[in-house]
C-alpha cells in the first residue's frame, strides 16, 4: 500500500475496530483512554504516528458527547504527533437528525459537530447511511458515506418470502426503501407520520398496497422503536400479512425498544454492528458485521482507488 498507516479505536466500538483491522491484516494501534474523576477525557497514543496515515474508528453512539470528545481528543493527539493524514471512521454519525431548524431559536447541531471535527484537524470522514444525505454538504473536507443496504440485502434474500413490500416508515426513508426494493425485486409502500413529541409519533396514512403481503420495514436506525411500533400497527390494520421483518443499519436500541418490537407479527430484526451493545439473548435479532465493507473502503483509499463498487 502507498503509505504506512495505523488504526486507532475509541471506546465506542472496539470490537468493530478490531474486525476492520483484522480484515486489513493488522491489529489496532495502542492508545490509552481514561476518564478523570471530574469526567474529563484523557487520551494518549502509545505508538508513533509521525508521517503515517491514521484511521480513527469511533461511532458517535450513546453516550454521544463522551464519544465525540474522545474522537476529537484522538484527532488532536494525532495532529500534534505529526500524522500525515487523519481519517475519522464514524460508522454512526451522532447529531445527524439535527440537520435543520424547526424554530427560530434552535441550533443546527449536525453542522456544529461537523465544524468541530474539521477544527481539530480531521482530513477525511468515512461514515455509513447518514440520516439525512444532505449532511455531507455541511463538510468542507471529503466525505465517503457508505451504505449497509447491499450487505443486509444479501442476508434478506434468503429470509424473505416472495412478493415482499418494502415499507418506508416515513418519507425520509423512501429513498432507502426504494434501494432495498430494487435489490430484492419488491414493491414500495410509505407510511406518513405526525410527530407528537420528541419520542412519539402517530401514523396518519399509508401509501401503497400491503394487503395480504409480507412486509419489510427499513430505516437507517432503530432508536426508541416508537416509529416502528406505530408502523407495525398501521400495516396490520391495512391487512398486511403478520410476517414482518425489520432491517436497519444502526441499532441504537435504547431502553424500552426491545419491548416495543416484541410483537408476534415481527419475525426478524436485522441490524449491523455500527453501534455496539446489541443484546445477545434476543432470538429475533440478527447482527450483521459491516467490518468488511469499511475495511474494503479503507483499502481502496490507501491504494487511491474508487469506492464506487462498494455502493
Amino acid at each position: 500500500m502507498a503509505k504506512e498507516y495505523v488504526i486507532f479505536s475509541g471506546t465506542a466500538n472496539p470490537d468493530l475496530a478490531a474486525a476492520i483491522a483484522a480484515d486489513l491484516g493488522m491489529f489496532p494501534g495502542a492508545c490509552a483512554i481514561e476518564r478523570f474523576p471530574d469526567g474529563e477525557t484523557s487520551v494518549q497514543l502509545l505508538e508513533s504516528v509521525r508521517r503515517k496515515e491514521v484511521f480513527l474508528v469511533q461511532p458517535l453512539s450513546p453516550p454521544v458527547n463522551d464519544h465525540l470528545v474522545e474522537l476529537l481528543a484522538l484527532a488532536d493527539a494525532c495532529r500534534r504527533a505529526a500524522a500525515a493524514r487523519i481519517t475519522a471512521v464514524v460508522p454512526y454519525l451522532g447529531y445527524a437528525r439535527s440537520d435543520k431548524r424547526h424554530g427560530r431559536r434552535e441550533p443546527i447541531s449536525g453542522r456544529m459537530v461537523v465544524d468541530v471535527l474539521e477544527a481539530v484537524g480531521i482530513d477525511h470522514v468515512v461514515t455509513m447511511d447518514l440520516h439525512a444525505p444532505q449532511i455531507e454538504g455541511f463538510f468542507h473536507i471529503p466525505v465517503d458515506s457508505l451504505t449497509a443496504v447491499p450487505t443486509l440485502c444479501n442476508i434478506l434474500h434468503e429470509k424473505l418470502p416472495p412478493g415482499v413490500v418494502v415499507v418506508a416508515p416515513d418519507a425520509g426513508a423512501l429513498r432507502m426503501a426504494t434501494d432495498y426494493a430494487h435489490r430484492l425485486k419488491g414493491t414500495v409502500a410509505v407510511l406518513h407520520k405526525r410527530r407528537e413529541s420528541g419520542t412519539g409519533t402517530q401514523v396518519t396514512h399509508l401509501v401503497g398496497d400491503v394487503a395480504d403481503k409480507p412486509c419489510l420495514i427499513v430505516d437507517d436506525m432503530i432508536s426508541t422503536g416508537g416509529t416502528l411500533a406505530s408502523g407495525i400497527e398501521a400495516l396490520l390494520r391495512a391487512g398486511a400479512r403478520p410476517e414482518l421483518t425489520i432491517a436497519a443499519t444502526h441499532g441504537l436500541l435504547l431502553p424500552g425498544t426491545r419491548l416495543k418490537l416484541e410483537h408476534e407479527a415481527v419475525k426478524k430484526v436485522l441490524i449491523t454492528d455500527t453501534v455496539a451493545g446489541a443484546p445477545k439473548d434476543w432470538a429475533r435479532l440478527q447482527v450483521v458485521s459491516i467490518a468488511p465493507v469499511i475495511a474494503g473502503a479503507l483499502k481502496r483509499l490507501l491504494e487511491h482507488r474508487s469506492l464506487g463498487d462498494l455502493y
